[in-house]
């Protein structure tokens, strides 16, 4: 039997296969409530027969949304969509299929146009939103000056992530993934390059992790029934940023703390960064030394097209599992053309099953 069709461990969930559909923002929200059109985006990535299906970046506070049509779960109101879309999405999928959710605040990425209609930052008046981050350092020289967090501010913080992760226990998700990749807020606290803070939040390495740590902790006293994965960048792919050695460090950090895996990615934390032509060897390279140093679960994400190139990478013992993004928005059968193409029987919907 291939690798990619075998059961995968993590803590409390078993993975029926070790194909992750990871989060890709479609910005189809209006006040962080999805609309019908996400629910029905995401019946289809549901019943691919992926063993993970990761619900796409969601704000823990009205501040943390990436753009004005991103999803938020810090209200009444989204969990009750949540549970709307959990609920369709558990109809059509494999019985064994698992749901987390993505949680995450973007720091100074946050307050985006719609990216149908445009690019760059709303101002307030515009209908978005003040900025706030570990430093003041804009994203880009247009974009607005975010301001430095305060103590006050990273606490309340630390409640929103907590309090966000409640509500994903509460409408019924099997885990939560942090999201700590990709220049958003952990991340920025993670970097040089946007954390210049001298007090116990910045400066060294371990201060600059001080931030990712306590998230984890308070979503893990959100839901500590929960799995808790984080994605992770482990290149900022910039001069005098975080590098795969700062990476390795966090990783092992982060079992220490019991989370179930980690998702490896790179990038995002500044348009200035120069990432290699390829992408996929370069996360598997550093995927395979998180994997072997932190002896963790570990995904690897980016480029992933063919079944027999996600194959070979769990084959070489890179990673524990795949994540296919883009592909499987282009088809969102490909867990099963890659099951008959590996001769491997893949469990599928009920609606497909033949009576």
């Amino acid at each position: 039997m291939a690798l990619l069709f075998t059961p995968l461990k993590m803590r409390a969930q078993t993975l029926p296969n070790r194909i992750c559909v990871p989060p890709m923002c479609c910005c189809l929200a209006r006040e962080g409530v999805g609309s019908d059109e996400l629910i029905a985006h995401y019946e289809k990535l549901a019943a691919s027969g992926a063993g993970l299906v990761v619900i796409e970046a969601t704000a823990v506070r009205a501040d943390g949304r990436i753009t004005t049509r991103c999803l938020g779960l810090y209200n009444d109101e989204q969990e009750r969509f949540f549970k709307r879309l959990l609920k369709a999405c558990r109809a059509v999928a494999p019985a064994e299929t698992k749901f987390f959710l993505q949680l995450s605040h973007c720091g100074r990425k946050g307050s985006r146009k719609d990216p149908k209609t445009g690019h760059g930052t709303l101002l307030p008046e515009e209908g978005g939103f003040a900025l706030m981050a570990p430093s003041a350092v804009a994203y880009t020289p247009q974009a607005p000056m975010p301001r430095e967090m305060t103590e006050a501010d990273i606490d309340q913080m630390l409640q929103a992530f907590e309090a966000a992760a409640h509500r994903a226990a509460h409408v019924g998700f099997d885990g939560i993934q942090i999201h700590a990749a990709h220049g958003y807020l952990v991340h920025q606290f993670l970097s040089p390059v946007t954390n210049r803070r001298t007090d116990n939040w910045g400066g060294s390495l371990q201060n600059r992790q001080r931030f990712a740590l306590e998230v984890v902790k308070a979503v893990q006293r959100g839901a500590p029934e929960l799995d808790v994965m984080v994605r992770l960048s482990a290149c900022d792919w910039m001069q005098n940023g975080a590098d795969e050695e700062q990476a390795l460090s966090l990783a092992c950090a982060l079992a220490a703390l019991n989370i179930c895996a980690v998702d490896v990615s790179s990038g995002g934390i500044d348009p200035a960064q120069q990432p290699p032509a390829s992408l996929t060897a370069a996360h598997t390279l550093f995927a395979h030394h998180i994997k072997e140093k932190a002896r963790i679960v570990t995904f690897t994400s980016g480029g992933i097209v063919e079944p027999l190139q996600a194959e070979e990478i769990l084959r070489s013992q890179d990673a524990d599992a795949v994540c296919i993004g883009r592909e499987m928005i282009k088809n969102p059968s490909w867990v099963w053309a890659a099951a008959q193409s590996l001769g491997n029987p893949v469990q599928t919907p009920v609606f497909a099953a033949a009576f």
